[in-house]
């Protein structure tokens, strides 16, 4: 499968600057997800940028309806 970064990195909302997985989506998921987190575009742009990307954050997130 070809992936589609050019077309991914419209929408991805990362705000850390040096991270090598910008629109390589299949390797952001699985490096997050290691590490019990969800991408940044799981998130809203405030949300994201606060590195916070932990399935409790999201949880929490979800159960305020903030997403």
């Amino acid at each position: 499968m070809e992936c589609m970064k050019d077309q991914n990195i419209s929408f991805c909302n990362c705000s850390y600057e040096p991270c090598s997985r910008k629109g390589v989506c299949c390797e952001c998921i699985q490096y997050h997800v290691k590490m019990r987190q969800l991408p940044a575009c799981c998130f809203s742009d405030d949300a994201e940028r606060t590195y916070d990307r932990s399935f409790e954050h999201f949880a929490r997130l979800v159960k305020d309806n903030k997403l």
